[in-house]
Formats: C-alpha cells, sequence, structure tokens
C-alpha cells in the first residue's frame, strides 16, 4: 500500500470496518494502548480522543500516530511479500574433494522432495549448506544454486538468504522460558500473520501429531525432548515460517513421524530437501542424490521398481516401530514381535 491510500483508511473508514479488513490493525492499536478508543470512528478522528499522557509517553503528537499507522501498515505490506515465489531451485554441479568435476544440473520444482544419501562425511551436510548460502561459485565446492533459473548478484543473495530457506538441524535447543504457546504466538506475530491464534493451534496440533509423546500448549519449550523439538519446529515451518525451501538434516534421529513430517511440508508446497540414511525416506523422495568423496556421483528419480520395494520397506519399518515402542513401554520382547 502507498502513503496515500493509508492515509484514506485512517480518515475514511471506521476503526471498526478497519479492523475486519485489516485484523494485524489489531496489533497497531494495542502497541499505543489505543483498544479503548471508539471503534465506530476513523482512525484519525478517534485519536482525538487520546488521552495526552499515552501521547507523551511514546514520544507523539496526534499526526505522528497516523504516520505510525502508516509505517506499521508499510512494514506489514512489504512483510507479507518479503519472500520471493520460488517456482524451481537448480544445483550446478563443482568439483568434489579430489577437485574433479560435477557435471551435473539438476532441477527441483515447488512440492517435491529431494533426498540426499551417501556414506557418513561423504558432504550430505556440505550440500545442505551450499543451498543454505545460496553459493556461487564461492564454497569449498565450487557450486552454484540458481533461483527460478536466475544467478543471483551479491545484493539479492544477501537480502534473499535467510529469508528462503529454513534449516532444521539434528541438534535442536531452547533456551528461552516460554511456554509452546508464547512461543509460536511470538513467532506467528514477529511474520505478521492472520489470525494468529488459529494458525498457532493448528500448528500445535501439527506438531502432536507428528511427536512421539504428546505435550501441552502450555508445556515450557525448555523441557521438550529432542524428538518433541523437532516436531514443533517441523509443524512451525509449515504453518508459520514462510521460507520456500526446507532444509532437514537426518530427520530419522528425531524420534517423531518423520513420513508424516515430510508429507506436511510437501504439501505446503515447499521444496524439500533431507539428508538421510533411512531407505524408506530415501526412497519416497522424487529424487536421490547420491555423494561420495564430497561430489555429487548420481541423480536418480524413483523406478517402478523401488515403488513396488516400499511396501515391504514399510512392513520392516513397522516392525521397527512396534519394537521401539514396546520398549519404550517396558513390554519384554519376543521373537512374535518380529513379525509384520
Amino acid at each position: 500500500m502507498i502513503r496515500k491510500d493509508l492515509l484514506a483508511l485512517a480518515n475514511d473508514i471506521s476503526i471498526e470496518d478497519l479492523l475486519i479488513e485489516h485484523p494485524i490493525v489489531a496489533d497497531f492499536l494495542a502497541n499505543l494502548r489505543l483498544d479503548n478508543i471508539p471503534k465506530q470512528l476513523p482512525l484519525s478522528l478517534a485519536i482525538e480522543e487520546m488521552d495526552e499522557d499515552i501521547l507523551q509517553e511514546f514520544g507523539l503528537d496526534k499526526f505522528g500516530v497516523l504516520l505510525s499507522f502508516c509505517e506499521f501498515m508499510e512494514t506489514f505490506s512489504t512483510a507479507k511479500n518479503q519472500n520471493p515465489a520460488v517456482a524451481t531451485l537448480t544445483i550446478i554441479g563443482g568439483l568434489n574433494k579430489s577437485g574433479e568435476p560435477e557435471n551435473i544440473s539438476l532441477t527441483i520444482s515447488s512440492g517435491e522432495i529431494v533426498s540426499i544419501v551417501g556414506p557418513t562425511g561423504s558432504g550430505k551436510s556440505r550440500l545442505l549448506n551450499d543451498i543454505e548460502c545460496l553459493a556461487q561459485g564461492d564454497t569449498p565446492t565450487m557450486r552454484r544454486i540458481l533461483v527460478n533459473g536466475v544467478e543471483l548478484d551479491d545484493l539479492q543473495r544477501f537480502e534473499m538468504e535467510g529469508k528462503l530457506v529454513a534449516q532444521l538441524s539434528q541438534n535442536m535447543n531452547f533456551v528461552m522460558d516460554l511456554t509452546v504457546r508464547e512461543f509460536l504466538y511470538l513467532h506467528a506475530k514477529s511474520r505478521l500473520t492472520v489470525d494468529a491464534e488459529q494458525v498457532v493451534e493448528k500448528c500445535f496440533l501439527g506438531a502432536n501429531a507428528l511427536a512421539g509423546e504428546k505435550f501441552l500448549l502450555d508445556t515450557k519449550i525448555t523441557q521438550l525432548s529432542g524428538g518433541q523439538s523437532r516436531a514443533l519446529m517441523i509443524a512451525d515451518t509449515a504453518y508459520i515460517s514462510n521460507s520456500p525451501i526446507v532444509l532437514i538434516d537426518e530427520i530419522e534421529n528425531a524420534g517423531i513421524d518423520r513420513r508424516q513430517a515430510i508429507e506436511l511440508l510437501a504439501q505446503r508446497e515447499k521444496l524439500v530437501f533431507i539428508s538421510t540414511h533411512d531407505p524408506l525416506l530415501a526412497l519416497g523422495a522424487d529424487k536421490r542424490i547420491v555423494i561420495k568423496n564430497g561430489g555429487i556421483i548420481k541423480i536418480l528419480e524413483i523406478t517402478q521398481a523401488e515403488k513396488q520395494s516400499l511396501n515391504a520397506i514399510e512392513e520392516l519399518d513397522n516392525i521397527l516401530q512396534n519394537l521401539r515402542h514396546r520398549l519404550r513401554e517396558g513390554d519384554q520382547i519376543t521373537v512374535d514381535l518380529l513379525k509384520a
């Protein structure tokens, strides 16, 4: 919105109608302690009823309140559109640890899942790091990352870094003494999320669907287990974060429903890259990058034969999941539990 349009909103329509059209205005009013001004009046007239002590506290005059309103709404409009749409991401190959060229070009589209496999130490995390920093031939691998088929100049790259990519690492520790509700609400409000309360509830329910052990909205985030923390952040990434690219490092170690987690992120039309040793996750992806000696040696698409083998892998996985559940419950482990 331009300044002229915003001043028209403040002058021409009631605060009541303004809140219906732009619910985020409630935050502006709350921040300046203006919750109780007459809602049937336009903002420009309602601020005439403001207490002079409040104006002095914030260092504003009545016209300054209008300017603050315009600045707030401009920030909101910019924040809503701060991330450009990402339809595709392309990885242009660089060099492996021996200096040999990768000779690959891989394009991934929104909604696709890509698994990254290879031995420990082969360079899976390095590839995730290249994507995270939107590498332009300036990392040890010399890879280049294109967004929507275009190379990014330095200004675009550093403006966009941190906005395009969300990374979920293996270890996630909270240090803030907040409840789950407070944490999610603060993040939603910082993103200027419309209907923040509803989004927080959806995020909380999504996290509990992923977590092995349920938790409450009033649970302190510092009391969450590693698996619960990962579940919370995956749901947060899906419902609150607007980063279109998601990087996940070894989700199989998180103690959560990993298949459901990946499906949730894919349904939100994000590009998902997951480093994994898990056959079920690797074969469940649309594409599979194989890494050895620091370089991409192969790019595979799931075959019909592999799709058919997923049923057998899922049966084995269900057996293992059942064993883990029985162990947690303190049951005896007997040979009959090894049958699907």
